[in-house]
């Protein structure tokens, strides 16, 4: 960073500054004009726009808009399938020049050092990687994962710069009842940042949530349930993931009146359909297509985003401000042609130079080998509950369907769509498998299993045969976790992810084209959702309602507590 009376000097043209661009259109946030002049940078910092400058290097942007960095409000980047050095030659390119996420997925697999491990990734990144302390770790106790967190060893963890606070708090009934675990998290980062995720709750229980000083939620999936979390005082971020998608569902909310309190994020979004759709570009340039005006959309994806976490040195193109610029063609493409991030042109050159990150959570899947006698599913009661898929939300309906008892199984009827599920405790701590039925995935024969699996991460499976599930999951074994086709015995696709079972060690291309095969033999087997394998993931989340299963069996999320 250059000094203080350096960055003074080029601001007044005293000296001529590090960088300037020259020809373009900055798009001012505050008052929606197109400003003209050069904007000139000091370092890392802009010092200087509406004017003419002088500088040791000047690029010319002549035709373009230059618009603030992109900042996405809530990911888990573990959820891209690819470390957070591929994630950011993934999606920095496209704008994304700041990243607030939950590494709760790794932490859930390895505990501590999995935090660890994405502080040290903050350090090389080219985007400003800002990693928030994992509050849930399990999510609830109704499930087995790898790891547990408590406050102590959460406190252990702060004080690193990449740090704002506490991540997403998913065990709303932990803290609507006082919960001491969940007292003594809250009191720890009292007073700063705590991240809530409330699926659903209003009135007093919204109250009580936000009481607790929780201040940002990226789980409202109505406009009805937006506005009452906004008229509350919580910063809305509107989320479009791979199977979350809420954009549609509360753009009609964003305008330029709102926009101060809504934000954008991505939550889990694979590179498949980054490469396919994009990313935060993509969500602006949808919005502006359903009629959200410009302003809005660009100032939820920045300047919005940055104050509601309390990043006051961004957000803006204006003297003073960190230089995370983004140059595009046009407000509605939302096409960027060349991106700055803290300063640093993002080229191929500058990916080169970060240097390298050791991967972690090798040989984490330590699941018993399974038979297909494994996933019979017995009980003595021909009602049955199962799982209804809400293909687009991880928001999941409690069925209840007749399901005839042959031999002491209940077997799957693929002609009603009723599949079989299973969850297999991976972490090599009780060997745990518990089953269920789910309605949605259309398949009509095999297996497709993953170890992503939110948030415990065991083995997650749905499959017709029985033997064809046996494959899937012992094939993840041998691979150390990832998802897997299976058909006859054969595994049609599968794409390893060694990394705790949830990251791969290949470039982001490499797994673009990995889940587009394995999209295609999922599709073979007569499975009609987008993204199977994330929908899968969340059938797992107990967090969610309404219904779910982890390896201690079927979870009726209302009542928060498992039914069989």
């Amino acid at each position: 960073m250059a000094d203080l009376e350096t960055r003074i000097a080029q601001g007044r043209g005293d000296l001529p500054a590090d960088l300037v661009l020259r020809g373009g259109r900055v798009l001012d946030l505050i008052t929606g004009d197109l400003l003209d002049g050069d904007v000139a940078i000091c370092g890392d910092t802009i010092v200087g726009t509406c004017d003419d400058y002088d500088a040791a290097r000047i690029v010319d942007v002549s035709g373009l808009i230059l618009a603030p960095g992109f900042i996405d409000t809530h990911l888990h980047v573990e959820s891209s399938l690819v470390t957070p050095l591929e994630f950011d030659r993934c999606v920095t390119p496209r704008g994304v020049t700041t990243a607030i996420c939950d590494p709760h997925e790794i932490a859930n697999v390895i505990g501590a050092d999995g935090i660890r491990y994405f502080q040290r990734a903050s350090e090389l990144t080219m985007m400003d990687l800002r990693v928030q302390l994992s509050s849930c770790v399990p999510s609830t106790h109704m499930e087995t994962a790898g790891a547990e967190l408590s406050a102590g060893d959460l406190a252990a963890l702060m004080g690193h710069p990449s740090g704002i606070g506490l991540a997403e708090f998913m065990n709303y009934p932990g803290v609507i009842h006082r919960d001491p675990q969940a007292m003594a998290k809250l009191a720890l980062f009292e007073g700063g940042h705590i991240d809530g995720h409330c699926p659903l709750l209003s009135g007093r229980d919204l109250n009580a949530y936000i009481a607790a000083g929780i201040r940002t939620e990226h789980e409202a999936t109505s406009a009805a349930e937006a506005r009452e979390k906004l008229q509350k005082g919580m910063r809305v971020l509107i989320r479009e993931g791979s199977v979350s998608k809420d954009l549609h569902a509360l753009q009609p909310l964003l305008t330029e009146r709102t926009a101060p309190y809504m934000c954008l994020c991505t939550d889990d979004r694979n590179p498949l359909d980054i490469g396919e759709h994009g990313h935060l570009d993509y969500m602006i340039r949808e919005l502006i297509r359903l009629g959200t005006p410009p302003l809005a959309a660009y100032r939820a994806a920045s300047l919005s985003a940055a104050e509601a976490f309390g990043l006051k040195d961004r957000g803006l193109i204006a003297p003073g401000k960190r230089a995370d610029i983004v140059a595009i063609g046009s407000l509605e493409d939302c096409d960027a042609r060349m991106v700055l991030a803290g300063g640093i042109e993002v080229t191929d050159a500058a990916f080169a130079a970060r240097g390298a990150l050791d991967p972690v959570g090798r040989l984490s899947v330590k699941a018993p080998a399974v038979t297909a006698r494994s996933f019979r599913n017995g009980g003595n009661r021909e009602e049955t509950p199962v799982i209804g898929i809400r293909e687009g939300q991880i928001l999941t309906d409690h069925l209840t369907e007749t399901i005839a008892i042959e031999d002491g199984d209940k077997c799957p009827d693929p002609a009603r769509d009723l599949v079989r599920i299973a969850v297999v405790e991976r972490h090599g701590r009780n060997g745990n498998i518990a089953t269920g039925f789910v309605r949605g995935f259309g398949l009509k024969a095999g297996a497709i299993a993953s170890t992503v699996c939110h948030d415990h991460h065991n083995i997650a499976c749905v499959g017709i045969d029985y033997g064809d599930m046996a494959t899937a999951a012992n094939r993840l074994a041998e691979i150390e976790g990832g998802f897997v086709v299976v058909r006859d015995g054969v595994v049609l696709a599968e794409l390893a992810l060694p990394v705790a079972g949830l990251m791969s060690l290949e470039p982001f291309e490499t797994v673009r084209d990995g889940l587009r095969d394995l999209r295609a033999a999922a599709t073979g087997l007569g499975v009609t959702l987008e993204e199977p394998f994330l929908q899968l993931a969340f059938l797992a989340l107990p967090v969610i309602p309404s219904l779910k299963i982890t390896d201690r069996g079927l979870v009726d999320v209302m009542r928060f507590e498992i039914i069989g």
